[in-house]
């Protein structure tokens, strides 16, 4: 796992150790993972590599073809019968979603490598550093997330089968194989926007191919949307298009033809404006 997080097998695992219980214990039919490791205090940063938790890293057999592994592909699953129960994990109780809806967040996302690949997850599947996965405190087990770098606008789609990380300020917990799309497995951790992803959306999407948008800003007041776009649209000749979702007035540049002259447009804008701008599909 990356520098300064807490990878859901270490915690998750046994939340009877950490928590004293926050569920009634599982039925006998029920999928327990084996007790967690001792834990202990991040290891210093090591030069040049980020700096990783104890003996976690990248491994040294990765696959040739990493950044070619595809995206999950959500669909329509069952929820675990015990892995979506309210818990504790480091003093704070959390209460994860009950259902796949739309959700959205952005924070800090760290990696766990190879101390946890083949451990058992919270949903009780092994743990593959080379598979789309992640771990998030609330979102539902199994479900699916778009998680895109602030940094770059790389996106990954990603199957949550586990708990953590719990340390301030991390949203989500990725794969090694995640974090190495995100471009986050050197320097540990990354800003990233989470959103979830409801598989029957997702399908729609699929069958009509999506057009491509910057998010340049997403504000509780609609007349603060309302000025960024009046701003911009007399010096830049893409339409800005306000859309509301989740509580949120999100301010969208576009379509652009591709994502690379979405990028690139992000990137002007970044240098002009000083944004940081999203690459969405819709």
């Amino acid at each position: 796992m990356s520098r300064l997080s807490i990878a859901g097998p270490v915690f998750i695992a046994g939340l009877v150790f950490i928590a004293g219980c926050a569920a009634p214990p599982p039925a006998p039919d029920a999928q327990t993972p084996s007790p967690p490791p001792d834990v202990q205090a991040p290891s210093a940063p090591t030069s040049g590599r980020g700096g990783y938790y104890l003996d976690d890293g990248p491994g040294r057999q990765i696959p040739a073809a990493i950044g070619a592994i595809p995206d999950a592909q959500p669909r329509p699953e069952p929820l675990s019968r015990f892995a979506n129960r309210p818990y504790e994990a480091l003093g704070k109780r959390y209460v994860p979603l009950a259902a796949v809806q739309p959700f959205h967040e952005r924070g800090l996302a760290s990696w766990y490598g190879k101390r946890y690949h083949g451990r058992k997850t919270t949903s009780g599947e092994p743990y593959d550093m080379y598979a789309m996965t992640a771990a998030h405190p609330t979102l539902p087990i199994p479900s699916y997330a778009r998680v895109t770098s602030t940094a770059n606008g790389r996106s990954v789609v990603v199957r949550v089968n586990d708990r953590g990380p719990f340390l301030r300020g991390r949203v989500i917990d990725l794969s090694y194989a995640a974090a190495h799309r995100l471009g986050i497995v050197a320097n540990g951790s990354g800003e990233v926007e989470v959103e979830a992803i409801v598989p029957d959306a997702a399908v729609r999407s699929e069958a009509t191919p999506g057009k491509v948008f910057l998010q340049v800003g997403a504000f509780a007041s609609r007349d603060n949307a309302e000025s960024l776009r009046a701003r911009l649209g007399a010096l830049i000749e893409a339409p800005g298009e306000l859309l509301f979702a989740e509580n949120l007035w999100r301010l969208q540049l576009g379509p652009y033809a591709t994502h690379d002259e979405a990028r690139l447009a992000a990137e002007r804008l970044e240098r002009s404006f000083d944004l940081k701008p999203l690459v969405v599909v819709r």
